[in-house]
């Protein structure tokens, strides 16, 4: 820190003042302006990115390798790697500036799978949260043995919108992840956990167009949001929810998701394993959840599809969806 004080413009509107020599990003959120930041900060994950029109300094070597030509050209920085040395004038979406800290207590936990659970929070300050099905929070980990540091991931909400009181996340163990494992091996009742949210693009759009949910892994938390705002909203809509799962012992919430049948006239459920274990004595769909695809399209150019799960499974998914006529601009994803 130099002690000095230097103002942050924010959009030609908002101005804040702030002590020198900290990053921007630590810097605006000092002031309750959050930036998305996967890796907390350190510069790995380009999420924290913002326009910085003035006093921003010179690229540091991580921006050189995260941003674009075509980033720098337009002043997009990292907020991580700008260190506040002078006034900055930046540009942010006013989508950020709503963006609030929220403290909660966890209330349940629910051991869904040997590698998956589900954790209940109860808002306490402020004590309820606005946010859209689909969206995420960011939870600040606490330290636990050799981990000396808290560190920020991003999760879905599973929960519906319209329960503003509580939230629910879906939760997978990263082996060696440093906030899956505070999450799985340390979290429990009664502690308070930090989150900034709501965040997101990745919501349910407010159309009758035939939809295809299809996710994997800890990829059904924003499915199962968005399938519990639609049953709040009474919808008809025509509705397929493929799950991808390698054995049995990967699935869970099957009956939950399945009793949505007797919610809306048009939905079915369609888990698909890809190597069952011979002890699963599985009489369902093999193989991988494309395959099934066409047999279930009524309408190619009136369907939506939402995708959530990993890097390669959204690619493989929306090749195979636009192969089948589903037009690219409505196949909506949330990778991770």
């Amino acid at each position: 820190m130099d002690n000095k004080q230097y103002r942050i413009n924010i959009n030609n509107e908002h101005e804040i003042t702030v002590t020198g020599g900290a990053s921007l990003l630590s810097s605006l959120a000092e002031k309750q302006i959050f930036l998305p930041s996967a890796c907390g900060g350190r510069g790995f994950c380009g999420t924290c990115r913002c326009k910085v029109l003035e006093g921003g300094g010179e690229l540091s070597p991580r921006e050189t390798v995260i941003l674009s030509p075509l980033d720098i050209s337009n002043q997009t920085r990292l907020s991580c790697q700008v260190q506040v040395i002078n006034d900055i004038r930046i540009l942010l979406p006013e989508s950020i500036i709503n963006i609030k800290r929220f403290i909660a207590v966890v209330e349940e936990i629910t051991d869904y799978t040997y590698d998956i659970r589900g954790i209940t929070f109860k808002i306490l300050l402020p004590d309820s949260i606005e946010f859209q099905a689909g969206q995420f929070v960011q939870i600040e980990s606490h330290t636990y043995e050799r981990v000396t540091h808290s560190t920020t991931r991003a999760y879905s909400i599973s929960s519906k919108p319209e329960m503003k009181d509580h939230l629910q996340l879906i939760v997978r163990k990263v082996p060696e992840g440093i906030v899956t494992t505070w999450i799985h091996d340390y979290l429990k009742v009664g502690d308070e956990v930090s989150m900034t949210g709501p965040w997101g693009n990745f919501i349910i759009q407010d159309t009758q167009a035939d939809v295809f949910f299809i996710s994997g892994g800890s990829g059904l938390a924003p499915i199962k949001a968005m399938l519990e705002h639609l049953e709040v909203t009474g919808s008809n809509r025509y509705m397929v929810n493929f799950f991808g799962a390698k054995s049995l012992k990967d699935l869970y919430l099957v009956d939950y998701m399945n009793h949505f049948n007797s919610v809306f006239p048009h939905y079915e459920y369609i888990p698909v394993l890809s190597s069952p274990d011979p002890e699963d004595n599985w009489n369902g769909k093999t193989g991988y959840t494309m395959t099934f695809f066409q047999e279930k399209i009524r309408d190619p150019k009136n369907t939506e599809a939402y995708l959530c799960g990993s890097p390669g499974m959204i690619n493989a998914v929306q090749k195979a969806l636009t192969e089948l006529g589903i037009p690219k601009e409505k196949i909506y994803f949330d990778s991770f």
